[in-house]
């Protein structure tokens, strides 16, 4: 077995092992108020950042200014409680008509 496949396989089991603590522990460990929010607070940390990545960044550069708007477009769509299709499709469409219009 390559040394691959092996990393592979041992990535597979913690991630089941990891998925499997939920459910088995749910009820039994009780997390202190603070930290649930430290752990909310934590995801959005994560969401935004990734998010901003993937809004700014192509190549290990900027990606111009086309894709930010149209990420902000969705993002107002998708605050403002648009339909999901609605949200795309308004992001979308922004990214384009700024390319076509000359603004990378």
């Amino acid at each position: 077995m390559s040394a691959t496949v092996a990393m592979i396989l041992v990535l597979a089991a913690g991630t089941y092992a990891f998925r499997l603590v939920g459910p088995a522990l749910h009820g039994r460990v009780e997390l202190p108020v603070r930290v649930q929010e430290l752990l909310t607070a934590g995801a959005v940390v994560l969401l935004v950042a990734l998010l901003a990545t993937g809004a700014l960044t192509e190549g290990g550069g900027f990606a111009g200014w086309a894709r930010p708007a149209g990420v902000l477009v969705g993002g107002v769509l998708a605050w403002r409680k648009a339909p999901f299709v609605v949200v795309v499709l308004g992001a979308a469409a922004t990214t384009a008509a700024l390319r076509a219009a000359g603004i990378a």
